[in-house]
């Protein structure tokens, strides 16, 4: 924790700090010296005279155990915090540079008595790979510092004195778009192989994955049909569509994520984004697999592939309006150069009136993404624009409105004129 600690305090007034509060980003820096700049909006909207508040950092090294810590640390505080803390994520990260961010949680104490937020913050940092620190409102109410938590004798020179918290103004982009490659999204095989090799150890049902992992060289075959992917979110047909293919093409049909992920789906839909992300990318891997053995024989249509795993996983690293997004063109939507390229892309969509009258009419369960699609448009909303920037090959977009059979003549135009089948 030590030296993970020392490695930021050189960077430390150059970091923006973001605290996520009601659904937006309140950003603050800090500084040696006050200029006479305001108190930051959460500090001085959110906070009462008697406050105070702290922030805590997850700074292990080893990103698999600060996945795991960070979730866990959550419910840790949950559990033994007065129900009179605020608990609000938290990142911190230097502007513009690219595996910056790191993640914690920030609260205001607003019992009047600091004693059991102690305690609880004493047993974090003995046990666990925590930066904390505490900020105090000065006399006059309108500066605010930030100290490291406990002062203590031998505290390292850099953090012994108070920074003085400032404004600072939003990024241009989301924080998290730092840290989507190869953290919410991954671009090859080896990238995701690691991460789920490295749960090995507290994750036991991690290494029966990785024995029902292909080769390299098998993941990489080029077959001799087409290939064509459907995407779409749930409610919009892709399984009729599908169905209907593989019966007129006389195609093989395969789902990603695989059949033989399953029973491993529920365990691993459990764990924080870094480890889930992994687990779905290597299905994409099995079903890329199984596409270049089947596609040897006959065409193959498939039931969602990268384009899904990409696009959700971008949109929830992201929050907020789709300006949050990374840029149209950045390499966060790009195609992994190791895994098999799809002749075909259909991206079918849908009205969301439609889309949830449909939902509704077949009653099955929904995952967790799914349920925020239904109560989160702008979610819906950086699904589908993710979807549509993703390239490499990019998707082409049919409308699902019409009858089943019109969607099935469109897209098997589409075929023909692209796959010549």
């Amino acid at each position: 924790m030590a030296r993970r600690t020392m490695s930021l305090l050189p960077q430390w007034s150059s970091r923006v700090f973001s605290v996520e509060l009601d659904g937006a980003p309140h950003y603050f820096a800090v500084q040696k010296k006050h200029r006479g700049e305001e108190v930051p909006r959460l500090f001085g909207e959110k906070a009462q005279k008697h406050d105070r508040c702290y922030s805590l950092l997850v700074c292990s090294g080893d990103r698999v155990r600060r996945a795991k810590f960070y979730g866990e640390l959550r419910d840790k505080l949950l559990r033994h915090l007065s129900p009179e803390c605020d608990l609000s994520p938290m990142s911190s990260f230097l502007p513009n540079v690219k595996g910056s961010l790191i993640r914690g949680y920030f609260f205001k104490d607003s019992s009047g008595t600091s004693s059991l937020t102690e305690r609880v913050l004493q047993d974090v940092i003995q046990r666990d790979p925590v930066l904390v620190c505490s900020y105090f409102r000065g006399e006059d109410g309108q500066v605010w510092t930030q100290r490291p938590w406990p002062p203590a004798e031998g505290q390292l020179i850099e953090m012994s004195e108070d920074y003085y918290v400032v404004p600072s103004e939003a990024p241009g982009y989301h924080p998290s778009v730092l840290n989507i490659i190869n953290s919410d999204v991954f671009y090859s095989f080896e990238e995701a192989y690691e991460v789920l090799k490295k749960c090995g150890d507290i994750i036991p049902e991690a290494r029966s994955v990785l024995e029902l992992l292909p080769s390299r060289a098998e993941a990489r075959s080029k077959p001799d049909f087409p290939v064509i992917v459907i995407e779409g979110l749930d409610a919009t047909g892709k399984t009729t569509l599908t169905e209907s293919l593989r019966d007129t093409l006389g195609a093989v049909l395969l789902r990603s994520p695989p059949q033989c992920l399953s029973p491993w789906r529920a365990r691993f839909d459990q764990e924080p984004p870094l480890i889930r992300r992994a687990f779905y990318a290597l299905g994409n891997y099995i079903t890329a697999e199984q596409i270049g053995q089947q596609g040897m024989k006959t065409p193959v249509i498939v039931d969602r592939f990268w384009h899904s795993t990409a696009a959700y996983a971008i949109a929830t690293a992201v929050n907020g309006p789709l300006s949050n997004l990374p840029a149209e063109g950045s390499e966060v939507y790009r195609w992994p150069s190791d895994l098999l390229q799809p002749s075909l892309v259909v991206l079918l969509t849908l009205d969301p009136e439609e889309r949830k009258r449909r939902l509704r009419n077949r009653g099955l369960g929904k995952t967790e993404e799914e349920q925020e699609l239904d109560h989160n448009h702008l979610f819906r909303l950086r699904v589908e624009e993710a979807y549509r920037r993703i390239s490499g090959p990019a998707c082409v977009t049919v409308d699902a409105s019409p009858s089943a059979d019109q969607v099935l003549q469109q897209v098997l135009l589409l075929i023909r004129g692209k796959c010549h089948l």
